[in-house]
């Protein structure tokens, strides 16, 4: 909570608990049939002997529990040595308030034993009252507080984890993309050039966009373009990856990287097949809704593997419940002959 939201809280108790004295005084000489004036009255409520009966020891009593008693027994739930300080404090404030008020006020000890007592008992009283509310003030506080810290330690834990699942994924991309261009120096060094100069803004891409909480999904689907490039030098058939994109991209911004681990696992799964779109990637956006959908032919005997999915699977999924929460659908299928993903993102707005 915020230092002035909290001098606010103290203000604005000080402020009441003296209009109700003001009340309290105001009432008692209209009972008397000697009405004050506003200047007499102020004189009453703030001169002694007032001050010593109702306002000193609340102040005392209210702030040796605010500084002292709250830290000291109830933050570390000592109940019992809670109570039995606030009611020895209440009654050692009581009677020294009424040495103090007897004092200044020149009164005599004539008084009896009774009516001392009772004296003793209203300051003791006053006292307990304002140090039960400076103990509930300040647990408010330190509640407030505690909640803060607690969200600012899962938004903290939430970057840690989400930073921690992008590490694993960019270094398995680099790792299959630089075998790839390795393989294609002997066959053809022009190409493999032209390909280390489009890994180079995928790398720039990398370091740079990954940064930021969200991009255009314009740059992401830039970046899937020439990492489907990339993938494309490892077969000669035209035909062997489908990517076609329906809607208008403008509308979203998206997180960097979010697809790119679902289609790396299908060219990793479907890398010994050979024919025809092998490999499907569509996207279909709209103002509401953004729907990813990845597909690959597979082998039956091999289905198994790719079905559990090993640790890439279940980051692609703890990510997504990461940042998406209720706010997306995640499903697998195997659909005639094809291991088929699709991630359905809904807009927020």
């Amino acid at each position: 909570m915020k230092k002035s939201a909290v001098i606010f809280l103290h203000a604005g108790y000080w402020i009441m608990y003296l209009l109700l004295m003001i009340l309290f005084v105001l009432v008692m000489s209209q009972t008397n049939g000697k009405p004050l004036g506003l200047m007499a009255l102020l004189r009453t409520v703030f001169l002694p002997p007032i001050f010593f009966v109702a306002i000193l020891p609340g102040l005392i009593g209210f702030y040796v529990s605010y500084f002292v008693l709250f830290f000291k027994f109830l933050k570390t739930k000592r109940i019992i040595a809670l109570v039995a300080s606030l009611l020895m404090i209440s009654v050692l404030v009581g009677y020294l308030l009424l040495m103090i008020l007897l004092y200044f006020s020149m009164a005599s000890l004539d008084a009896s034993l009774s009516q001392f007592a009772a004296m003793a008992g209203f300051l003791s009283f006053v006292t307990l009252i304002n140090a039960i509310l400076g103990l509930v003030m300040k647990g408010f506080i330190e509640f407030y507080k505690d909640i803060k810290i607690k969200e600012e330690l899962n938004k903290k834990n939430f970057e840690i984890e989400l930073a921690l699942v992008k590490s694993q994924i960019n270094p398995h991309f680099l790792f299959n993309t630089i075998n790839n261009i390795d393989a294609l120096i002997q066959l053809d060094a022009d190409k493999a050039s032209q390909y280390l100069n489009q890994l180079s803004d995928i790398m720039r891409f990398m370091l740079y966009e990954t940064k930021t909480e969200k991009i255009p999904l314009d740059k992401e689907l830039a970046y899937i373009e020439k990492y489907i490039a990339l993938q494309r030098i490892r077969t000669s058939n035209p035909y062997y990856i489908k990517y076609s994109i329906e809607g208008n991209s403008q509308f979203w911004q998206v997180e960097p990287m979010l697809f790119i681990p679902i289609i790396e696992n299908a060219f990793k799964h479907a890398e010994h097949l050979k024919g025809e779109e092998v490999i499907g990637i569509h996207f279909k956006v709209d103002e509401r809704q953004l729907v990813f959908i990845c597909e690959n032919a597979y082998d039956a005997k091999r289905i198994t593997d790719q079905n559990s999915g090993g640790l890439g699977k279940d980051l692609i999924k703890r990510r997504l419940a990461l940042l998406f929460n209720d706010q997306h659908e995640f499903a697998v299928s195997l659909i005639e002959g094809r291991y088929r993903v699709q991630l359905t993102l809904n807009s927020n707005s």
